[in-house]
């Protein structure tokens, strides 16, 4: 389809310049020069010759696999959503800090895709898609495109819920388990990702915090509906972890109980029981962390957590 150039420029006017590029947040661009220092390559930064899959139970070995490929397709979701904060940074002329590092951060997130696509391959099998077609809605865009270009939704709302608070429960549940991971590569996989995440969350709480002075009663209820949506509609359905969604026909047993087979071989994945303990303290960090800004979280009735 033929773009009509004028009307398209009628509707986004060039605001390109003047181009600063001189750094106002020093904190975010320190993350980005360290970034720049830490890069690592799933091909030869695993010690893949300690992986000896020949090692495990077939039942062992899907279940591993089956938790990887879904790692991989949520990384992905991260990469195809980038760009769509990107052009919102560009649209509302954003510093350059936020530009630079989101740039790095989809990178990242590009490399654990194929870090966790390679673990799920030379274990047996990638998934390109779930077997099961409901799973697919848990699994999916968690709707960071739509949010991006939501004019009703701010990206301080974006960036609480998603840049924040989905992925501190992510660090969170690694902390809590990379031990577990007793297979030499799959360990070394999960501290890889780790490490990288953890500039992720201190990236988008360090936004938030420079922010802060200038949020209005509007900003911090957009704030309040984004996260109360993102654990409600994303955490809840299953998006990182199957055992957590609320419609019980969103899965096949297989499929939740392949975390847990995973787990206990060392492979990486959780447990039902790691969940129990580790989402209620996630909860209670992030109600804590966001406090400062006035920002009051409902309490979630989950029909397996009870009242968190």
């Amino acid at each position: 389809m033929l773009v009509d150039k004028e009307r398209t420029e009628a509707y986004v006017p060039e605001h390109r310049y003047p181009l600063p590029l001189r750094s106002a947040m020093p904190e975010v661009w320190a993350l980005w020069q360290r970034a720049k220092t830490l890069e690592w390559d799933p091909q030869t930064d695993i010690p893949w010759e300690e992986l000896r899959p020949e090692r495990y139970s077939a039942e062992q070995r899907l279940a591993a696999q089956m938790y990887w490929s879904r790692r991989t397709w949520g990384e992905y979701g991260a990469i195809s959503e980038s760009p769509a904060l990107l052009l919102r940074f560009s649209l509302e002329r954003r510093l350059p800090d936020l530009q630079f590092f989101f740039t790095m951060r989809t990178m990242e997130e590009g490399r654990h895709a194929e870090a966790s696509w390679l673990m799920a391959e030379r274990l047996g099998r990638y998934f390109p898609q779930p077997q099961n077609p409901p799973t697919a809605g848990a699994v999916g865009t968690h709707g960071v495109r739509r949010m991006a270009f939501d004019p009703e939704t701010s990206l301080e709302g974006i960036f609480a819920s998603l840049v924040c608070a989905a992925e501190e429960i992510l660090i969170d549940v690694f902390k809590a388990t990379v031990h577990k991971a007793t297979n030499p590569a799959v360990r070394r996989l999960m501290e890889l990702i780790l490490r990288d995440e953890v500039r992720h969350i201190a990236f988008g709480w360090q936004c938030l915090d420079a922010w802060a002075p200038s949020f209005t009663p509007e900003t911090v209820r957009n704030i309040e509906v984004a996260v109360t949506t993102m654990i409600e509609q994303v955490e809840f359905r299953g998006y990182r972890n199957l055992w957590l969604a609320i419609e019980g026909g969103s899965a096949t047993p297989a499929e939740i109980e392949a975390d847990r087979i995973s787990c206990e071989a060392g492979l990486g994945g959780s447990t039902p029981e790691d969940e129990m303990a580790i989402f209620p303290e996630f909860l209670t960090k992030i109600r804590k962390r966001m406090a400062p800004y006035g920002v009051n979280l409902p309490l979630f009735d989950h029909p397996r957590l009870g009242k968190v």
